[in-house]
């Protein structure tokens, strides 16, 4: 990929599938077009025709029509305004999105492995298929965001705001998500094994067939979730809410719920624990008879074609 003299002449990915598509001789100079679609600029240019152009005036924000592939390792990004953008089979490994306005924006089957969302606004992003193992999305804006089938392993989702988030067959295993808001969002077949959700709230979510095993859910809000065959063995829930949730065929088989408020004997009743579920006083864990039904996370949806690039533009310094 060619490396522009600046970090805000890259203009992301676009020039990656812009030279691969054009051959070796376009990677020397690449030239202003004019095919009726917005140029994607970052620098005050000499040329008449970025000046003329309506979207320059967003310099350094990027065009809202641009689609994105390629790869742009390490990128920098931070407070860029990518709202709407689409990135589609794009490599933005550790890059570094700090604060950056990606509303609406769609990354499908891209790989933002280590790359940096913290305090990014992602409200009704569509983060399908895509991979984010390790990123930091601290303090970030999920809200209503469609992350179906998407990889959240290690990743630091401390504070995050994920309410009506999608999650569906989603895998979160080792995720940070203290104090993180997952309140009415859809968790179904979701991974969350191995978390560390202290103080996080799931109240009004639907969290049913999800792996919750091994996790520390100290303190987290519950009320009125739905973990209907969900997996609770070797989870640790002391302080936590399940006042109104409902935890039928939920296995809490080796779970410490000791310390668990608004659990009710009609509830634990519904579940299936063994001689090693700890519960609140006077209460009696059900021995499920035959075997757990293991229910499947839906397979996630294959990635899309990358965009083509015939027509998109890309202006750098000579």
């Amino acid at each position: 990929m060619t490396q522009f003299p600046h970090p805000s002449l890259f203009l992301i990915a676009a020039s990656a599938a812009v030279l691969a598509a054009a051959g070796p001789a376009a990677a020397q100079k690449v030239e202003p077009v004019d095919v009726g679609i917005p140029v994607v600029g970052a620098v005050k240019p000499q040329n008449p025709y970025l000046q003329q152009n309506p979207y320059y005036a967003q310099d350094p924000d990027v065009a809202r029509t641009v689609s994105l592939g390629g790869s742009c390792v390490r990128c920098e990004l931070s407070g860029r305004d990518l709202s709407g953008a689409t990135f589609i089979s794009a490599t933005f490994t550790g890059s570094t999105l700090v604060g950056a306005n990606l509303r609406g924006a769609e990354l499908v089957g891209s790989n933002f492995s280590g790359a940096d969302f913290s305090r990014a606004n992602l409200t009704g992003a569509t983060l399908v298929g895509a991979n984010f193992g390790s990123a930091n999305f601290t303090s970030a804006q999920l809200n209503g965001v469609e992350a179906m089938g998407s990889v959240f392993t290690s990743a630091n989702m401390s504070r995050a705001n994920l309410t009506g988030a999608e999650l569906g067959g989603a895998n979160m295993n080792r995720a940070n998500l203290r104090s993180a808001v997952f309140a009415d969002a859809e968790l179904f077949g979701v991974t969350l094994a191995n978390v560390d959700a202290r103080n996080a709230s799931f109240a009004g979510a639907e969290v049913d067939a999800s792996n919750l095993s091994n996790g520390n859910f100290s303190a987290v809000n519950f009320r009125g979730a739905s973990l209907d065959g969900a997996r609770l063995t070797g989870g640790q829930f002391a302080g936590a809410n399940f006042s109104g949730a409902t935890l039928d065929r939920t296995d809490i088989r080796g779970a410490d719920l000791s310390g668990a408020r608004g659990l009710t004997q009609a509830q634990v009743s519904e579940a299936c624990g063994d001689a090693s579920t700890r519960l609140p006083r006077d209460m009696r864990v059900n021995v499920c008879r035959g075997r757990m039904v293991v229910v499947r996370p839906p397979a996630p949806p294959r990635p899309a074609a990358p965009p083509r690039t015939t027509r998109n533009i890309v202006v750098a310094d000579r």
